[in-house]
């Protein structure tokens, strides 16, 4: 039998585990007066700062430019999400494939040249292209269509040839090199274009028989609009990020030399993020950089910018988006040097 001690010995090994445990517990219920009072003044304090920068010359530029961006391409983002959605509900897939050509080399320059009839910008052409995609059409020619839609529709080159008066040369060099470059890019993604580099958007792939085909278009615009429009905030709060970060004098350090002021252009287009019905009027103002560096402002700005990245990373995945945007901007540039050289 076991002795008193014994027992009284086993009676307190609980009471040490208890110990034990408590002190290996962790201490966060201690210090749970902290953290609601952390909780409960640290986002006032964000806000308080917020607004009182919001008030200053910095934070009202900062909120015009963010607020003009989306603005300014917000009719254009219904636009391109209602003809996708009319796209993919109405229009049969054999409409594709009678219009566009089957080999796909020759179905490029086609549906590049179809950019001419849609009179929208970039955030447009993106989901019309992805619905494109979803009924068949060759992503090559998607793309094409992508890049050439918001740069050589009737709209913009309207808008160009108002902005650079008695210079028709600007407008048929827009053209040219905008065209070109869709082009090229198209072809280039049959050359090298891998399909796990493209993730388009899970969605319906046109109408099911028995379904109502207006519930369809309301669905798909919904989906689309929704999905592109928080993309196409962030690309607005990035382009006005660098409208207020960067100083003028950095602007007039790179025009007085040819290919400085061209690359530099095509980048100050990407960030900017200026609509391209409306590109054409912030080319001719900077009157300081020589044409065929306003030229490439015009061609990049519509194919490539901020927004549009990120219209494209949430629309078709980042792998695509990241490769596409860096080959267009080299092709891009190249196609205005030498248009702008032979024309301007």
């Amino acid at each position: 039998m076991r002795t008193a001690e014994e027992r009284a010995g086993e009676a307190e090994v609980p009471e040490a585990d208890t110990a034990a445990t408590d002190d290996a517990a962790p201490g966060w219920h201690r210090r749970w007066p902290l953290l609601l009072l952390g909780a409960a003044t640290v986002p006032g304090v964000v806000l308080y700062l917020v607004g009182r920068w919001a008030e200053t010359p910095a934070g009202q530029a900062w909120r015009t430019v963010c607020l003009a961006v989306t603005v300014q391409a917000l009719p254009f983002l219904l636009l391109g999400t209602a003809l996708s959605g009319a796209i993919n509900a109405f229009v049969p897939a054999r409409v594709f494939t009678r219009v566009l050509p089957r080999r796909p080399v020759l179905a490029v320059p086609v549906a590049g040249a179809a950019g001419v009839v849609l009179p929208g910008c970039e955030c447009a052409s993106v989901p019309v292209a992805s619905s494109l995609i979803g009924r068949g059409v060759a992503p090559a020619a998607a793309f094409a269509f992508l890049l050439s839609a918001p740069a050589i529709n009737p709209v913009v080159l309207t808008a160009t040839a108002v902005a650079f008066p008695g210079q028709p040369a600007m407008v048929a060099a827009r053209l040219l090199a905008s065209l070109g470059t869709a082009s090229v890019m198209g072809w280039l993604w049959l050359w090298r274009g891998r399909p796990e580099w493209l993730r388009p958007v899970a969605r319906h792939s046109g109408h099911r028989p028995g379904g109502s085909r207006w519930r369809e278009f309301r669905v798909g615009f919904q989906h689309d609009f929704l999905h592109a429009g928080g993309f196409l905030v962030v690309g607005a709060m990035a382009a006005a990020t660098f409208n207020v970060a960067v100083p003028r004098s950095v602007l007039d350090a790179f025009s007085g030399s040819f290919w400085p002021s061209l690359l530099f252009l095509a980048g100050l287009a990407i960030v900017l993020a200026v609509c391209s019905e409306a590109d054409a009027f912030v080319a001719a103002s900077l009157s300081g950089f020589p044409p065929v560096a306003r030229l490439a402002f015009m061609v990049v700005g519509p194919m490539v910018d901020l927004k549009l990245i990120a219209l494209q990373a949430g629309t078709f995945g980042r792998a695509f988006a990241v490769r596409f945007s860096a080959a267009t901007v080299a092709v891009a540039v190249l196609a205005s040097a030498l248009t702008g050289g032979a024309l301007l």
